[in-house]
């Protein structure tokens, strides 16, 4: 489908701008993401995942086949909708990609972290206006999840939507790693080196956003979203999710 890409540029993107933006990207954003694994820990446990070469794979695959189509397209909603204050819209597209998690864990850690990342971004950001969202959220209207909030944040900063996108890839990479490193034999050094060789897959990512509406999202990695519904009957976990 074709895409006006106009309004997915919006944004003076300058260095001031850019920098606060890196807050967002921060592993150390005290958001809650580190007591998350989205099924990573159940792949692990089974042995699905033995090392660095499968654990490569699997996060290659979650960014096409997962948050490429899922939670990016909340992000391109927000580009779109926001300046046309279509928020009905915006609020059922998240809605409808949300739902489409099956683990009610993972559905869970998504609004947590969402939450946990508005209520800091308001103090951080003051002079932004968050009503329309933190409104919707009290009211029931939007469920403030991760990717809805981090789209509106961006949005907000004036980052262009390519690099929302990317910054939000980015963040889920970088959270499998360190989800990874407490889960598997592997150090530092070499957790840097997987998330060097798997940045640059988020340029189909992107493309794939580009391309999608976010009403035609969809989730293409059933064995992942099994993993998610299993991690809650595991014997130990480490994760809430």
């Amino acid at each position: 489908m074709e895409n006006d890409k106009s309004i997915y540029t919006t944004g003076v993107d300058s260095p001031a701008s850019w920098l606060a933006y890196q807050q967002l990207l921060d592993s150390a954003l005290p958001i809650g993401g580190f007591s998350h694994s989205f099924g990573l820990e159940t792949m692990v446990q089974e042995m699905r995942i033995n090392n660095t070469i499968q654990l490569r794979s699997y996060v290659e695959n979650m960014v096409i086949h997962n948050w490429a189509c899922g939670d990016a397209l909340v992000i391109k909603a927000v580009y779109r909708d926001v300046p046309a204050q279509g928020w009905e819209r915006l609020w059922a597209v998240e809605r409808q990609i949300h739902m489409q998690r099956l683990a009610m864990e993972s559905r869970k850690a998504a609004e947590k972290m969402g939450r946990r990342l508005l209520a800091l971004a308001i103090e951080i950001f003051p002079s932004i206006e968050w009503q329309p969202l933190s409104g919707a959220c009290k009211q029931g209207d939007a469920l403030g999840t991760h990717a809805l909030v981090h789209g509106f944040a961006s949005y907000q900063l004036g980052i262009p939507m390519r690099k929302a996108v990317e910054g939000y890839l980015y963040t889920c990479i970088v959270n499998s790693m360190n989800s990874a490193l407490r889960l598997m034999s592997m150090g530092q050094t070499e957790a840097q080196k997987l998330i060097a060789a798997i940045m640059p897959i988020t340029e189909k990512a992107v493309w794939i956003v580009e391309q999608t509406e976010p009403e035609e999202a969809w989730n293409s990695m059933p064995m992942a979203e099994l993993a998610m519904v299993r991690h809650e009957t595991l014997y130990s976990r480490l994760f809430m999710s």
